[in-house]
């Protein structure tokens, strides 16, 4: 029965952060559609910036409480790659993977470009690194949904 409340526990804290990582994305696109798309200027940088730096650490906090839930252990140095690599990963007689592959790759991306921003002081955004990363982050919006539901799903058969 304990076991149950902390599966259920999860599960909404799963569904709480993604309604976080939904309203990122909806002031995302409200912010874009209220930009001139052809006009590169630093304040569009810093909020786009902003945006995917946020919307990775939504998704690691997501990541670290499944990684409680499970007892899974991480290296103190490099333990947002770790993080990341886990979820990945399916753990024998304990749980599914979290992500798939793709999800994996373009997350990895957001990872370092959140590592960088986090000690760049400047600016002045490189706007086709800026281009590449929202590639990514329209990719991974997606496709970590469906991983999400997934996950989800198989943390609602343990309570069976």
């Amino acid at each position: 029965m304990k076991r149950n409340k902390a599966v259920i526990d999860l599960i909404k804290i799963i569904d709480k952060k993604r309604s976080v990582l939904q309203r990122i994305d909806n002031f995302y696109t409200d912010f874009l559609n209220t930009q001139d798309r052809t006009q590169r200027d630093v304040p569009q940088a810093i909020v786009i910036a902003d945006i995917l730096s946020n919307y990775y650490t939504c998704v690691e906090t997501i990541f670290f409480r499944i990684l409680q839930f499970f007892q899974n252990t991480l290296r103190e140095n490099k333990w947002h790659q770790d993080l990341l690599e886990s979820m990945n990963l399916e753990i024998d007689d304990m749980r599914e993977a979290v992500i798939s592959d793709e999800t994996y790759r373009n997350l990895l991306e957001l990872l370092k470009f959140r590592y960088f921003k986090r000690y760049y002081f400047e600016f002045e955004y490189d706007w086709d690194k800026l281009e590449f990363l929202q590639k990514k982050y329209n990719k991974v919006k997606e496709i970590l949904n469906k991983d999400l539901d997934n996950f989800t799903d198989f943390l609602r058969l343990l309570l069976l």
